[in-house]
Parts: C-alpha cells; structure tokens; sequence
C-alpha cells in the first residue's frame, strides 16, 4: 500500500493577512515548501485540501501526478474538517498528516517519521525538544474514526478517543514546531 500525506491548506490566513500560502520563502511560494518535503521524504501521494476558493496558481507542485487536489466545502468549520475531507479519500498507509502553513519540516524527519509509520500500526510524532509536532503518521486503521468524527472536534481528541497507541520518535528538527501564522514567522 502507499503512503500518503494529507495537506490542510484551506485556512484564510487572516493573522497573516491573506495569501499566506503563496507567500515567499527563500525564492519558493510557502506551499510548495510544504509539498517539496513531503515528496522529497519518501511520501508516494499528497492530497491537498483548499478552500472552494482557493488559488494557488504560483504552486508549481500542485501539478505534480503525485499531487491531488480537494476541496473542503466548508473550511470555515476549522482545520479538523481539511483533515476528514483528505482522509476521506486517501488511500494508502501510513497517512501523514502536515498542515500547508509548515515550511520549515526537514525533508529526513519526513523520511524518520515515515520509516518509523511503515513498520508500526500505530500513531507516529516528531519530537523535537520534548515537545511533539508534525508530520503525524497515521495507520490506515484509523481512518473511519477520524472521518465520522464531530468536526467540532480536534486530531488530538479522536486520537485519544481511539486508544490506538502513539510512538514519539525525537528528532533535531526545530521545524517540526513551527508554522507561520503572521509574517513575522517567515523571519
């Protein structure tokens, strides 16, 4: 089975004033940073999940064959509704889980948590520091659960609720920790 990420990226951005997404990164737009480590990482499929309006058209991977593009119909429900709508139609194991916003995630710790995911059935994190952050891997067996979840609820809540168990692997990558919310963080 292959593996597969799931992108949310249908936020608005609005802390960092619109376009986050496209938004400059060492010559690069913010989004195909993104998607680059993931590929890069060893990931066979990303899904990307964009709002109904949403345009991206200077993301050069969205056009990648290993890249898919989703709609969430209704984004304004939070980023937990990005994840089930990716879930929704991923198909493969593991199912990584990376929001758009996270430019900074080292292409090895993809391939760490990856390789960690693909001899496990159960949930991997990142560590960096003591404190847990993403690529998540979920196993494939998790999938109904997140999918008929509440999308009041959170990724964090329906894991715990699954009593599937979590390994954390520790890693020396900072960028595990950092997404961009304001222009600041670009910095």
């Amino acid at each position: 089975m292959s593996s597969v990420a799931i992108v949310p990226a249908a936020g608005r951005g609005e802390r960092f004033g619109g376009a986050k997404l496209v938004a400059d990164v060492g010559g690069v737009p913010l989004l195909d940073r993104t998607l680059r480590c993931l590929l890069d990482g060893g990931v066979e499929h990303v899904i990307v999940v964009m709002p109904p309006d949403g345009r991206f058209d200077s993301v050069r991977l969205l056009s990648d064959p290993r890249v898919m593009v989703v709609v969430n119909p209704d984004p304004s429900r939070g980023m937990f509704s990005s994840i089930q709508t990716g879930i929704e139609v991923a198909q493969g194991h593991p199912m990584l889980v990376l929001p758009g916003d996270m430019p900074f995630v080292s292409t090895s710790t993809v391939r760490t948590v990856l390789a960690a995911a693909l001899q496990s059935v159960d949930v991997v994190v990142p560590r960096h520091d003591g404190r847990r952050g993403h690529p998540i891997a979920l196993p494939e067996r998790l999938k109904s659960h997140v999918v008929q979840a509440p999308a009041t609820t959170n990724l964090s809540e329906v894991l715990k609720a699954s009593g599937v168990p979590r390994i954390e692997i520790d890693v020396q990558d900072p960028g595990i920790l950092r997404d961009v919310d304001v222009k600041g963080d670009l910095s």
